[in-house]
């Protein structure tokens, strides 16, 4: 069975074009009109990613996101206006996954949906049964469980991905575009901006004080590694 979507957005238009370019690819649809409704079925229907638009009556998609990364890893993808920056970056720091800039193709739309989806299934299958520690930090891949000090930490399917990408490679630098395409695949080798965000996210969840971080840490002009 192909993976639920959760499409929310206020535009009627909008949303039947995107059902219809997904139903196309066989994906299963919900649909919700302003972000309390995204919130309310994301946590009846459990979608396997969500479309989250950011202009929104009632509730804007920045506190959908943020509500439902409180009992939510689902992946979530934000639809935000051309040429805001600002808004691409803040999505991203309250837990999105990825944007998608309005307008944009079918083509597009769905090449970023089967990115997301490919990563979060690979983020749940990667690792063997073995344990990885690391300080205080600890990785169960049996079970893709991250423990700080004993407590679970709640990543994002691609937060989780990222991570697997430094202990894999534990004392050796990989370069940001090497991480691009590890994580998000090849057609965003050049977008840092992402790569950027979701390291100060890992940074903000691992490290004692992550302005000074000892877990990952950065090599001006060469990349990063976990030492």
């Amino acid at each position: 069975m192909k993976e639920h979507i959760l499409i929310v957005d206020d535009e009627p238009r909008f949303v039947r074009l995107i059902e219809a370019n997904l139903q196309t690819e066989g994906y299963q649809v919900l649909k919700a009109s302003n972000g309390k409704q995204a919130v309310e079925e994301t946590a009846a229907h459990k979608p396997d990613l969500v479309l989250l638009d950011v202009m929104m009556p009632e509730m804007d998609g920045f506190r959908a996101c943020a509500r439902i990364r409180e009992f939510s890893n689902v992946p979530i993808i934000m639809l935000t206006a051309k040429g805001e920056e600002d808004q691409r970056i803040k999505g991203l720091d309250l837990g999105a996954d990825d944007y998608i800039v309005k307008p944009f193709s079918a083509g597009e739309l769905l090449a970023r949906v089967r990115s997301v989806l490919r990563r979060a299934k690979t983020a749940a299958q990667e690792g063997g049964e073995t344990v990885f520690t690391r300080g205080d930090l600890q990785i169960d891949f049996a079970r893709a469980e991250v423990r700080l000090g004993g407590e679970l930490v709640s990543l994002s399917a691609t937060e989780y991905r990222l991570l697997l990408q430094f202990a894999h490679a534990a004392g050796r630098i990989l370069t940001a575009e090497e991480l691009l395409r590890n994580v998000w695949g090849e057609e965003y080798s050049e977008e840092k901006e992402i790569l950027w965000v979701s390291i100060s996210r890992l940074r903000q969840k691992l490290e004692k004080d992550p302005k000074q971080p000892e877990m990952i840490v950065t090599h001006s002009g060469e990349g990063y590694s976990m030492p």
